[in-house]
């Protein structure tokens, strides 16, 4: 990596830590502050939480394009900005249709900043560093993450409109201050390592969609975020009052667990998989949250002790945490390495795309099961992790060599690489 490289990385992953801990400062007491401090109700604090996913299910396919056009950078700019004024307008807004139109504006934002930074990070590391590089985002992410909602709870009173408008102008503030960060970086173009040919540049949707390990990745990440992440503040969390008995003190206890593994593990997980193939690493975290699932089991299914059951809770969520910092470094990367030269953007918005159709249909489908139907919840989503190992296998099999182990192509400089006609096969 150059120094220019190294420079422009430095801001970008200051990037990542702001724009987490903007989102952390907020998102937790959105339904609170809609519902009750504004007394417009549950049914209008639902519709918020819902035109989150929806703006960003709408706006994601046009800023993949966007950023291959026009590159990462000014992609970012506009959408820190919208989220500013979608944030600084959720502080002032005194009746539903104001609320609303700031919650289009601040989820549309915060929906384009994650491929365009994830675009960032490709353009300025190389298929050496690029791992560490995705595993230091997700670091810093759920650090920001943690911090911004440690913060925010302290600063709220929902007896008093002023501390929420408070809250969120710091939250505008932020992201209008990496705004300013960012406007400073200068993007390198890094050379690329793979064995593949370049596609054109020029195909967009058509051209993605033509590339099958591509498409099955994205089916793979669909799986993953609606197996986990869908489930973590729905599904799981209600199964786990409901079937368990757990409290809520024991319930935040569950979610630091999780936050608490990935902040440990995540570099001594990255020195694992680095020399692993992703394709293995993929499958092993299907296996991983097989456990978690059977411990979750236990816990609402079991007959020990409410301490055993406790437990055995927080240990799913601890489990979770561990497949996620495996995958950090393993996902990411990979969808930059099936990206044709320029592309990148429009790769990265296209799994955003699917992250975000997860996180909307994972709530959906297992709230309602994780409250009610708790045996048929478990299985199921022990079924999913199971599916996740099977589908990394699969996928292993569409990738060339250096996509699946990317040190097999250091010293060979050519042309990003999609999935080739002719993929050279890898042995699973």
């Amino acid at each position: 990596m150059t120094r220019a490289m190294g420079a422009a990385m430095r801001r970008i992953h200051v990037g990542n830590a702001l724009s987490a801990f903007g989102l952390g400062f907020t998102v937790p007491y959105l339904y609170v502050y809609v519902a009750q401090v504004r007394g417009l109700g549950a049914m209008t604090a639902g519709l918020v939480l819902a035109v989150f996913a929806v703006s960003a299910l709408i706006v994601l396919p046009f800023a993949g394009r966007a950023i291959v056009r026009r590159g990462p950078r000014p992609v970012l700019l506009t959408a820190l900005v919208t989220a500013a004024l979608g944030a600084l307008g959720l502080g002032l807004a005194g009746n539903a249709a104001a609320v609303l139109c700031a919650a289009v504006a601040l989820g549309a934002g915060q929906a384009v900043m994650q491929p365009a930074l994830a675009t960032m990070i490709v353009d300025c590391s190389t298929t050496d560093t690029r791992s560490r590089a995705f595993a230091l985002q997700f670091f810093l992410q759920n650090l920001g993450l943690g911090v911004g909602g440690l913060i925010g709870g302290h600063l709220v009173d929902t007896t008093r409109v002023s501390s929420f408008t408070l809250l969120f102008g710091i939250e505008a503030a932020v992201f209008l201050l990496l705004a300013v960060v960012m406007s400073t970086v200068r993007m390198p173009h890094a050379p690329r390592i793979g064995d593949a040919p370049s596609g054109a540049a020029r195909g967009g949707w058509r051209q993605l969609l033509g590339n099958r390990a591509m498409v099955q990745l994205c089916v793979l990440g669909f799986v993953l975020f609606f197996a986990c992440y869908g489930q973590f503040e729905s599904g799981l969390s209600a199964y786990g009052v409901e079937a368990a008995g757990i409290s809520p003190s024991a319930l935040g206890t569950a979610l630091a667990a999780n936050t608490a593994m990935i902040v440990v593990a995540q570099f001594a997980v990255l020195r694992f998989v680095e020399r692993r193939r992703r394709s293995r690493v993929i499958a092993a975290v299907g296996l991983v949250w097989a456990v978690a699932w059977v411990a979750a089991g236990y816990a609402g299914l079991g007959h020990g002790s409410q301490e055993m059951a406790t437990a055995a809770f927080v240990s799913t969520y601890a489990l979770f945490g561990l497949g996620e910092a495996m995958l950090s470094p393993t996902v990411a990367p990979l969808v930059a390495d099936l990206a044709p030269e320029g592309m990148a953007g429009q790769y990265n918005s296209a799994f955003a795309l699917v992250k975000q159709l997860a996180l909307a249909i994972g709530p959906a489908v297992g709230g309602p099961m994780g409250a009610s139907l708790h045996a048929p919840y478990v299985v199921t989503f022990l079924l999913f992790s199971l599916g996740i190992t099977v589908l990394g296998v699969r996928l292993g099999r569409q990738l060339t060599a250096v996509q699946d182990q990317p040190w097999l192509g250091r010293g060979r400089v050519v042309a990003r690489g999609g999935a080739p006609a002719e993929p050279v096969a890898v042995d699973v």
